[in-house]
């Protein structure tokens, strides 16, 4: 039996600002509208609470699969988002006090009705770098203080560590310190001025120069390929956005056993899109916010993942 035209919002950052041949929410939207269902631009700071009903700015969306000229959007109107079947939450990281507070309001647009996928509840509890520590025997070695002497504890005990903030994306903030020590002071106080934030320390995995492994786990099932994020000459962050190459390979047996370990809990807290980032067999990430990596795969594997989601997604 054929689907109901369904109206699916996206959440999501100005889509102007977007390049299409490598943007997931993009190929998300391409998707639905493939499927016959009607796409909906809602923008990152237009959603708003009237007289208690959550509301938003919608503008109807037609697309074209190209790099310029790729969108045409309808005249903005100010509707409630229960007017919505589905919202798709795909604004980007940091997860801010901004983004803290539009979860709330795309919660109540989901207590109303609307399937909000990932959860709103889920992204506030489950922060991208945290939420990994669930599983902390599929991890490297990992530390999360804000204090400098536990982290040089750490680094003397264990050796060449990453160290990261726990609010960054596309390897932003992201240092490697060696055996050696040299600049750890100085990354600290970066990291964490006068002790105060928390940071995120982890073994080094050497298996990054074979690439960090995006693993995309969709309605609580692992997709048959993974995008190898390997880093340029010189660089120890495989993310796309700091240089790093894609290669799309086949799942390994390692990955594929970490993604179904971690499934059913993403099923349990309703995280129905989600990013699992592994380096050598070893967990480092889980993205629950925006994952990306679905236009890469896509272009070197034949697949169709944004159709295969939408439709599991109504067929459930």
């Amino acid at each position: 039996m054929a689907t109901p035209r369904q109206r699916i919002g996206f959440w999501m950052d100005p889509i102007q600002s977007i390049t299409p041949y490598k943007d997931t929410t993009f190929a998300l939207m391409l998707a639905a509208q493939d499927l016959g269902h009607e796409v909906v631009y809602l923008p990152k700071h237009g959603l708003a609470i009237d007289q208690g009903v959550a509301c938003g700015q919608m503008q109807r969306a037609q697309l074209v699969d190209q790099d310029h000229d790729f969108v045409t959007l309808s005249e903005p109107t100010f509707e409630p988002l229960t007017t919505l079947d589905v919202i798709m939450i795909r604004v980007d990281p940091p997860f801010d006090s901004e983004y803290l507070y539009a979860t709330h309001l795309l919660e109540r647009a989901e207590r109303a009705g609307v399937r909000v996928i990932n959860r709103p509840q889920a992204i506030r509890d489950c922060n991208e770098k945290l939420f990994a520590t669930e599983f902390a025997h599929l991890m490297p070695n990992t530390l999360v203080t804000a204090d400098p002497k536990a982290i040089s504890a750490f680094h003397a005990s264990t050796g060449d560590l990453i160290l990261k903030p726990l609010d960054g994306m596309g390897g932003s903030g992201i240092f490697r310190v060696r055996e050696d020590g040299l600049n750890l002071g100085s990354i600290l106080e970066s990291l964490s001025p006068n002790g105060q934030r928390l940071v995120m320390a982890q073994a080094y995995r050497p298996e990054i120069v074979d690439g960090d492994r995006r693993v995309l786990v969709l309605h609580g099932k692992p997709l048959t390929h993974v995008l190898a994020r390997i880093p340029k000459e010189g660089e120890t962050r495989g993310n796309l956005a700091a240089g790093g190459r894609g290669v799309a390979l086949p799942i390994s047996e390692a990955e594929r056993a970490i993604a179904e370990e971690v499934a059913p809990r993403l099923i349990e807290l309703g995280l129905s899109f989600v990013g699992l980032d592994v380096i050598g067999g070893h967990l480092t990430e889980i993205n629950v916010t925006s994952p990306t990596c679905v236009r890469e795969i896509d272009a070197q594997t034949g697949s169709r993942i944004a159709h295969d989601f939408f439709t599991a997604l109504f067929n459930q």
